[in-house]
């Protein structure tokens, strides 16, 4: 873990030192006016004995430069799980996502930058459990995260984030809600991904 922490650390700090000279000559970077698109796909699978759950996400996104340092945009997603309990029975998930986001980059035309993202999202969807009714459920989140991005080429950057400061609200039908607020950072939800640049 230390090994990692350096080596965040160490990366960070030659972005930072090397981002006054890395401006965008070469077209890198990002301006007024410029478009991107980003997301996330993921598929993750867990087993303990016979009890097994898998998971599938999509949830791509889109941005624009309404100014040299500020960006906004839309996402919309879709996830399912399945959830493999032999003594209650199966449970299928289905939840589908529509949200809006603002960003705020600190050096957007270097290669290197900081930024800071505020983000909303709704989320509708079922549950369908094995020999039961469905039941529907409806949410929103609203999350501060900071991030770094890096070009390694005119229309591809790399970039990185970390939730910092969240809330969420989960209500099923005819239920309670769940309300949970989040602060810190959490080195296990970096989210990493890859932007392409119009």
């Amino acid at each position: 873990m230390k090994k990692v922490l350096f080596s965040v650390a160490a990366l960070m700090a030659f972005g930072i030192a090397s981002a006054q000279d890395a401006t965008t000559t070469d077209g890198k970077g990002f301006s007024k006016g410029d478009v991107f698109m980003t997301g996330t796909v993921g598929f993750s699978s867990e087993k303990t004995g016979d009890f097994k759950t898998n998971e599938f996400t999509i949830a791509p996104s889109a941005g624009y430069f309404v100014s040299n340092n500020i960006a906004v945009g839309l996402n919309v997603g879709y996830m399912t799980t399945k959830e493999e309990n032999p003594v209650d029975g199966d449970v299928d998930t289905n939840l589908f996502t529509i949200g809006a986001f603002a960003r705020y980059y600190a050096t957007p035309a270097n290669d290197f930058s900081f930024f800071g993202q505020l983000g909303f999202d709704y989320a509708t969807g079922k549950q369908e459990p094995e020999g039961a009714p469905e039941n529907k459920v409806d949410g929103f989140n609203v999350a501060l995260r900071p991030g770094v991005s890096y070009f390694i080429s005119k229309n591809f950057a790399l970039e990185a984030s970390i939730g910092a400061l969240g809330f969420t609200t989960v209500e099923p039908d005819g239920g309670e809600s769940t309300d949970t607020f989040e602060i810190g950072v959490n080195l296990r939800e970096i989210n990493l991904g890859l932007v392409y640049k119009f």
